[in-house]
């Protein structure tokens, strides 16, 4: 997808420079946060596959997990950036700080009232959440989800206050510890898995898991309030919405968390149909999606929020061409940086997905097959992974606009039209072809890959109406695109080398492929590293002889350390 290019203003706002480094220096916030919870989500999920792998006990964990993450997704984070940040960031904007505090106690109160209500609810109807997420769970397996599921769902209260504290913290410009803080949550789980991992059943294990699930919510929440707490002047929790800007909040509340819903229809659909594939497909699809997120939040999801408050502020008074200036300006900075890293790491999914996998999960009871099929899974999550990191950051321009709807109406076209997808291409496509049924899972990545094109598409071309033309300049993913083929064919080129001379690593024939293209017999992190820094320079080095403004930047900031460093 690209954009038309937006017309240069002849008088650039005054402030631009400093509003631009402002939100490179939150994205770089953010990003740092996300970089330390992601690499500790990684650690997690190899220590989660050392013990359970594929096996039974660990789909029917994912799959119970994601049932009240259902919650955390409908009133988390996602919804609060959608209509708390933007009027409670105004306020600050406006010094109004006595208004701003009585929304934020407003929005505590009601929203630890909702999340009570429906943490009870969901304890209740157990049984019937994992008779509608999970279809292809019966007897055994559907007993031990009920049982994980409800002991998951009170930790997922927790998760849902501390997206308010995010909130809170990010109105601030205070980005580093709302991102930190999920490290403490993943480093409950961990601890739980190295203290009970290897000495009891499968079963046992993740009921346990799920306990460390819910110490890990509770900590995740705790480390936040503190610092929360002296943000606010006055913090008294109510349920009033006698204020205008409560009743904005919750008018525009309503459309997002139905948005939310509609996204999360997405992923039911996703996980049902896996479960139908077969318990592999699951906990893989889990596995793939904790992979292919690790851009999606570096990026898209680092430059959407810290791009969000600013894009707010600008907005207030909109209307005139100075704000939709400054917010073409936000969107273009921010796209274009976005496209600049995706890129390269969804040539990396396509290319060497299967090393990626390695690196990061291959141990104990999952092997070398388990990374080849993972590979298959990535591909197709690939396809979509510029689109979905970009479409954050339109998303965000309308959450700003104070225009939900907007995004509500896209994000039920694409679960539609993926939704018909995932049945035609994971369900039916491997049987018409005459292929394994387990490559279903593959098909359920690309239809959502594929529907991602379509969303972000929407969002822009409605954004360059109100606006003006927005998002990454025409011309610009051609050459990214360019420049990450050549990284990854050449480093492609360097893994079959290495397996020529070092021998192919062992296992792999017992996947679909065989031996082709297999890795090198290597352990997987330094096969992995053998390639990826050479792909990476690759990938700058080209991108520069090409005119890419963001990677010439890279090479004058590592040239310029380097000389220093003599």
């Amino acid at each position: 997808m690209t954009a038309s290019a937006p017309e240069p203003s002849p008088t650039p706002p005054a402030s631009s420079g400093r509003t631009e480094r402002s939100g490179g220096r939150g994205a770089m916030l953010v990003a740092t946060g996300i970089l330390a919870s992601r690499l500790m989500g990684l650690v997690r999920e190899r220590v989660f596959a050392h013990y359970l792998g594929n096996a039974e006990a660990a789909a029917v964990f994912k799959a119970a997990l994601r049932i009240p993450n259902f919650l955390q997704n409908l009133f988390g984070e996602g919804v609060l950036s959608g209509s708390f940040i933007p009027v409670y960031a105004q306020l600050l904007g406006r010094k109004d700080t006595e208004q701003a505090d009585r929304v934020a106690g407003a929005v505590f109160g009601l929203l630890s009232l909702a999340t009570a209500l429906l943490v009870c609810a969901g304890m209740l109807f157990t049984p019937v959440f994992v008779d509608l997420i999970a279809p292809g769970f019966e007897g055994h397996a559907r007993e031990l989800a009920i049982r994980v599921v409800r002991i998951l769902f009170p930790g997922t209260g927790f998760l849902v206050l501390s997206a308010w504290c995010l909130g809170i913290l990010n109105s601030h410009r205070r980005f580093l510890l709302s991102y930190l803080a999920p490290v403490v949550w993943n480093g409950a789980i961990i601890a739980t898995l190295l203290v009970v991992g290897g000495r009891y059943e499968e079963d046992r294990l993740v009921e346990l898991l799920a306990y460390g699930v819910v110490a890990g919510g509770f900590l995740q929440f705790a480390v936040q309030v503190p610092r929360t707490l002296q943000l606010l002047g006055r913090f008294r929790p109510s349920l009033s919405t006698a204020t205008e800007p409560v009743r904005q909040v919750l008018r525009s509340f309503g459309p997002v968390v139905l948005g939310r819903g509609v996204v999360q229809f997405s992923a039911w659909v996703d996980t049902a149909f896996a479960t139908l594939i077969s318990e592999r497909a699951m906990s893989s699809l889990v596995y793939a999606q904790t992979i292919y997120l690790i851009p999606v939040s570096l990026f898209g999801m680092a430059v959407s929020a810290a791009e969000l408050p600013e894009m707010a502020r600008a907005a207030d008074g909109a209307g005139s061409e100075e704000v939709a200036a400054k917010l073409r300006q936000r969107i273009d900075g921010g796209a274009r940086r976005i496209a600049f890293w995706v890129v390269p790491s969804a040539a990396a999914f396509l290319f060497l997905g299967d090393m990626v996998a390695a690196a990061l999960l291959q141990t104990g009871r999952f092997d070398a097959a388990d990374s080849r099929y993972l590979w298959y899974l990535l591909m197709g999550a690939a396809v979509g992974l510029v689109a979905s990191t970009v479409g954050r950051l339109y998303a965000s321009a309308f959450y700003a606009l104070k225009d939900p709807k907007t995004p509500l109406r896209f994000a039920i076209v694409r679960v539609a039209v993926g939704s018909v997808g995932a049945w035609v291409l994971g369900l039916h496509l491997p049987g018409w072809l005459g292929l394994p049924s387990e490559l279903g899972a593959l098909g359920l990545t690309l239809a959502s890959g594929l529907v991602a094109w379509l969303e972000s598409y929407l969002l822009r071309r409605k954004l360059t109406r109100q606006l003006g033309p927005v998002g990454v300049p025409p011309g610009l993913l051609p050459r990214l695109w360019g420049a990450a083929v050549i990284a990854g064919l050449l480093a492609l080129g360097v893994k079959l080398g290495l397996a020529a001379v070092l021998g192919p690593m062992p296992g792999v024939q017992a996947e679909w492929g065989g031996a082709f293209l297999a890795p090198p017999r290597l352990h997987p992190v330094l096969g992995f590293l053998a390639v990826a820094i050479p792909m990476g320079g690759i990938y700058f080095a080209v991108a520069a002889a090409l005119g890419v403004p963001e990677a010439g930047a890279v090479f004058r900031k590592v040239s310029g350390r380097l000389r220093r460093a003599r």
